[in-house]
């Protein structure tokens, strides 16, 4: 039997059609996905350990060290964080492959991928779905916390 959230607006997806949602968004994968790279190991350690190095030299130039300054470690380390983070993240978009751009690279024809990707989607949605009604349970402290107290069920003062 369909619940009441099942019915209505025919584009509102219902519980379990985890293949509709799925093959509306192999639909959009030309137009909405994009591969760009991602620096991982030591590129990462390599350039958080630069940044570092050129804060803790250029604090040391103002006169702020370890001496005078006994936390500036973690400022050091969160600052590095951010400035590493910044760089890769422009590097990365400046580098960005569409799905097309990468079947003729890689030479598939087939479209191997985007089978694969609409699997892993529908696995994915269908997990996230079963994860959420699993834990509905647990949530209505939280719910009640939003129900509007005068019950007006959103109207306007």
């Amino acid at each position: 039997m369909p619940q009441d959230h099942d019915r209505g607006d025919p584009k509102r997806p219902r519980l379990g059609e985890s293949s509709g949602v799925s093959d509306e968004l192999l639909r959009l994968l030309p137009r909405d996905v994009v591969f760009s790279m991602r620096f991982l190991g030591e590129s990462q350690h390599r350039l958080q350990s630069h940044f570092q190095s050129f804060i803790r030299d250029r604090l040391e130039a103002d006169g702020v060290t370890q001496q005078t300054h006994p936390l500036i470690h973690t400022f050091i380390d969160s600052h590095a964080t951010l400035l590493r983070d910044f760089v890769f993240s422009g590097v990365a978009l400046a580098h960005q492959f569409r799905v097309d751009e990468i079947e003729r690279m890689t030479g598939d024809v087939t479209s191997i991928m985007r089978v694969d990707i609409w699997d892993q989607l529908k696995s994915h949605i269908a997990a996230a779905e079963q994860h959420f009604s699993g834990q509905i349970g647990s949530l209505q402290p939280f719910l009640a916390a939003l129900e509007d107290p005068a019950g007006r069920s959103g109207e306007e003062p």
